[in-house]
């Protein structure tokens, strides 16, 4: 206890470091702030009403969570930062596949700032698609015969301000995000959805303990689900902490007087070196479905095709699962590039021992990337789909969403990430971090 206390003290010290972490801090609470302020022309009252006669246990319930409640809420925040992922994968892609995307990320900061504004058009784009499927929601809730969008309200008006009202959240939740990653402490956009996820646990908690004292959980079998959850996220730091050092042996080599190389440096790969984005992008990727087939309501056809995409259905899991492997190798091979690595070697004369440099070098870091990669996303695909078949032991929906899978994933992946910059600034100016000393060491 005494050692969190001097680094809290520590963290404090340091002038910068303070104002960041009071930078993100206000920005979460305008995020927050923003997920409570209802749509204007939407009743406040009727919606609550409507929206406890709504399950949570289906994919809006878990949409919602990322929001912090923003969507059930009809709040000006209700797409939270989903569509700025989704085009984010959308761009990510066309770099694999059009060349005029893969001569940008070869441009470096210039194409890095082009990329970033096509990113930005392109979430304002799938904003007002979504704003538009939102409204048709909105139109067709009622409670006991009474429109939650009061007839006077309801016409071409009201839908064209709603959507330019949730697109401009978005924007404006996007922006804020960059200015977190920018000015403040963590990556912005991950914060957001964190504190997103984090917002719903006192009403986790709350629908447990409804269920204890309606004699509908044992004390025992919450005290297994608690036990059960610590076991995930200790597997959870291990992936995302775990790492296959490769052994790199540099030439002595004689300048002058000076002797430089002779010694052996290793090449960490990260079991799991996509982080929590392949969750994030994966579950963007999986909200489509259901807000294509929102605009059709009516549909008994498209409605059956939702039932598929019920995050308990077994096509969703399998459909989740596959996504998820997917995007952790394609997120790896952005983030990671064995070429680059071996021919910068080369140039500093480096070797791996009983390996020729160039390519064999290049072949063999990618063979054994993609065999640690492998174990690592199908962990992560098996944590992400658990609350759905911990569903069938009588878990809520939202206590599932909440305790396992993509929302633990996502909270104990931020939470790390946050605290290695945090653990930066404070090793920068020689004091000790959080994770000096522990098993969990900071990622430098």
């Amino acid at each position: 206890m005494s050692r969190i206390t001097d680094t809290l003290r520590n963290i404090f010290k340091i002038h910068e470091l303070r104002q960041r972490i009071f930078y993100t801090l206000a920005v979460l609470i305008i995020v927050r702030l923003g997920s409570h302020l209802t749509t204007p022309g939407v009743d406040s009252a009727l919606l609550s009403e409507a929206m406890k006669n709504q399950s949570s246990d289906n994919l809006f319930g878990l949409y919602d969570l990322f929001v912090g409640g923003a969507f059930s809420n009809a709040a000006i925040f209700a797409l939270g930062i989903m569509p700025y992922i989704s085009a984010s994968i959308i761009i990510q892609l066309m770099g694999a596949v059009i060349p005029y995307f893969q001569k940008l990320q070869q441009e470096g900061e210039e194409g890095r700032k082009k990329i970033t504004q096509l990113t930005r058009y392109f979430t304002v784009i799938i904003s007002a698609f979504q704003a538009w499927a939102v409204t048709v929601r909105l139109l067709n809730i009622e409670v006991q015969g009474l429109p939650i969008v009061p007839d006077p309200v309801r016409g071409i008006a009201w839908i064209i301000t709603t959507i330019i009202i949730l697109t401009s959240g978005t924007v404006f939740m996007m922006w804020m995000g960059e200015q977190i990653t920018e000015k403040g402490i963590g990556n912005g956009i991950s914060l957001i959805i964190f504190i997103g996820i984090i917002a719903r646990f006192p009403f986790s908690m709350f629908d447990e303990y409804r269920l204890i004292q309606a004699g509908q959980r044992s004390i025992i079998i919450e005290i297994v689900i608690f036990a059960f959850m610590f076991f995930i996220i200790a597997g959870v730091v291990l992936v995302t902490q775990g790492t296959r050092r490769i052994p790199v042996q540099y030439a002595k080599r004689v300048v002058g007087r000076k002797i430089y190389g002779g010694v052996t440096q290793y090449i960490p790969l990260r079991v799991n070196t996509a982080g929590v984005m392949p969750i994030i992008f994966a579950q963007s990727i999986m909200f489509i479905p259901n807000t294509v087939l929102s605009f059709f309501p009516a549909s008994e056809f498209l409605q059956t095709v939702s039932g598929w995409f019920h995050y308990t259905s077994p096509v969703y899991s399998a459909v989740y699962a596959l996504m998820i492997i997917f995007f952790t190798y394609f997120y790896t091979a952005i983030a990671f590039n064995p070429k680059d690595v071996a021919d910068n070697m080369k140039k500093q004369g480096g070797f791996i021992p009983g390996i020729r440099p160039g390519k064999q070098t290049s072949d063999f870091i990618d063979n054994i990337l993609t065999k640690i990669t492998l174990p690592g996303s199908i962990f992560l695909a098996i944590i992400a789909i658990l609350p759905a078949f911990v569903s069938v032991w009588g878990v809520s929906g939202q206590f599932a969403q909440f305790f396992g899978g993509t929302s633990l994933l996502i909270c104990v992946g931020v939470a790390l990430d946050t605290l290695q910059q945090i653990e930066s600034h404070l090793l920068m100016r020689h004091y000790d971090g959080f994770m000096k000393s522990g098993k969990v060491k900071g990622r430098r």
